[in-house]
C-alpha cells in the first residue's frame, strides 16, 4: 500500500512538472526538501506526531518552506501533511526523482567488480553501458567485492549483467551436480 500511495503523489507531482515544463526547477527543490529533512529528524517527528494538529503542521511547513522553494512544492508539502501522509515523503521523494531522471534518460547503475577499478575501465563501462542503455547521461555507482573472485556484476533498474567468476563458478557446479544426478539415476 505504501508503495502505491508514494507513487500516486509522485506521479501527480511529476506530471505537474512536465505540464508546467519544471522539470528541472521541481527536481533541484525536491532534492533539497529531502536534505533539509534527512538533516533535521526533529521535523520528520514533528509531522508525523499524531497530536499536533494538521494546521499547526502546515504553518510550519509554510514558515519553513514559503519563498525558499516554488508554490508547487510548498503546495505539494501541504497536501502530503493535509492528507497525513508525512510519513511516506522518503519513498515519494525517491519515486519522484527516479520518475524525472528517467524522464530526462538519467540512468542509475551500481556497478560492484572483485577489485578497485582505475578511471580507465570506469570510463570505458560507462561509454559501453552509454551505447547499449539508451540513456543520455548515467549516474554510476561503483563497489567492491572481493567474493566476485574476479569479473563484475552491472545492475541498472531491474536488469542485471553478472559476469564475475563466482557466479561462473557457481553455474558450473550446478550443472555438474545435474550431470552427477542424471547419471545416478540411470
Amino acid at each position: 500500500m505504501a508503495k502505491l500511495v508514494s507513487k500516486t503523489y509522485a506521479e501527480a507531482l511529476f506530471e505537474l512538472a512536465v505540464e508546467e515544463q519544471k522539470e528541472d526547477l521541481l527536481l533541484e527543490e525536491i532534492l533539497t526538501v529531502q536534505t533539509s529533512l534527512e538533516e533535521n529528524p526533529e521535523l520528520i517527528q514533528f509531522l508525523e506526531h499524531p497530536e499536533i494538529l494538521k494546521e499547526e503542521k502546515i504553518r510550519v511547513i509554510e514558515n519553513i518552506f514559503k519563498g525558499r522553494v516554488s508554490d508547487e512544492v510548498t503546495g505539494f508539502l501541504v497536501v502530503i501533511v493535509t492528507k497525513g501522509r508525512s510519513k511516506e515523503l522518503p519513498a515519494i521523494f525517491a519515486e519522484f526523482i527516479a520518475k524525472v531522471k528517467e524522464y530526462k534518460k538519467i540512468g542509475n547503475v551500481q556497478v560492484t567488480s572483485a577489485v578497485e577499478l582505475n578511471e580507465q575501465w570506469k570510463e570505458r563501462i560507462k561509454e559501453k553501458l552509454l551505447k547499449t542503455t539508451g540513456y543520455r547521461e548515467l549516474e554510476i555507482t561503483y563497489s567492491v567485492d572481493p567474493s566476485l573472485i574476479g569479473g563484475m556484476v552491472i545492475r541498472l533498474k531491474d536488469r542485471v549483467v553478472d559476469s564475475s567468476i563466482k557466479s561462473k563458478l557457481q553455474l558450473l557446479k550446478d550443472q555438474l551436480l545435474k550431470v552427477s544426478l542424471d547419471q545416478e539415476a540411470e
